[in-house]
């Protein structure tokens, strides 16, 4: 982990002809403003970069399905953005409530619903930190912590619990203007999530079509419906697909694991 970070603090990369070492424009940026005198701004710009490199490292745990270490870089991540309360108030909180819902995604995948459902907390908490928020962030939160709520009742098998969550994060998506429009697609994802737990994959299936389909995630559990009705061949096209993914995110670090499994 040392020699990771060290080597993303000196971001040395080789140039395609005669392999000489490069810095990006980051560290370039820091040398100008340590030459300058600018100690404070190169020491921004660094820490940022540190930053960087731990959500990185949370990812490529989350890849291996560590909750536990996923978790451990993210509050490295959330430390950071704990300095820039000052600086950037409004942003530094949300940062915060987003890297812990991060870390919960990950651990939900992971089935360390426990864990999931302590960081899904603290992110709502962090969030909603944020000074004089608006009323659609507010909801915002609300309607993420009631997702996330919905998502653990229904993996613990508890339906009717679940759908009460469901109701509930219905109400703060209903409370949203401006963001209501875009968190919307979020809506048939929960309630398929909640009917492909609870052993409805048939209704689970019809709900997540309505969903974002760009989203690989989504792509999961919609072969997983597949299979669960016994169209396994419509599920292995999806998983094919899937194995090509291309990023580094949750969703990306679920699917990509999974698909390749499933095609072996």
């Amino acid at each position: 982990m040392k020699q990771l970070l060290v080597g993303l603090m000196c971001g040395l990369t080789l140039l395609a002809q005669g392999g000489r070492p490069q810095q990006p424009e980051a560290m370039r940026q820091a040398i100008e403003l340590d030459l300058a005198g600018d100690y404070a701004g190169a020491r921004a710009i660094l820490a940022k970069e540190v930053a960087n490199a731990h959500r990185a490292m949370a990812m490529s745990y989350a890849f291996e399905g560590h909750c536990g270490k996923t978790v451990e870089s993210e509050e490295k991540v959330i430390a950071y953005w704990v300095t820039r309360e000052k600086e950037e108030p409004k942003n530094a909180f949300y940062q915060q409530g987003e890297m812990a819902n991060e870390a919960a995604r990950v651990c939900i995948d992971a089935g360390d619903l426990k864990t999931a459902e302590k960081w899904y907390q603290k992110g709502t908490e962090l969030g909603l930190k944020e000074p004089v928020i608006s009323a659609d962030r507010r909801a915002l939160w609300e309607y993420r912590l009631e997702h996330a709520k919905a998502r653990l009742a229904a993996r613990r098998g508890n339906r009717a619990l679940a759908e009460e969550y469901v109701a509930s994060a219905r109400v703060a998506l209903d409370e949203m203007t401006e963001l209501k429009k875009a968190q919307e697609l979020f809506y048939p994802y929960l309630t398929g999530y909640v009917k492909l737990y609870t052993g409805d994959a048939s209704g689970a299936l019809a709900d997540l079509e309505k969903a974002n389909q760009n989203d690989v995630f989504i792509q999961c559990l919609k072969a997983d419906a597949m299979e669960k009705l016994g169209r396994k061949a419509e599920a292995m096209e999806i998983y094919k697909k899937l194995a090509g993914t291309r990023g580094q995110n949750p969703p990306a670090a679920y699917a990509v694991p999974l698909a390749k499994k499933k095609l072996q």
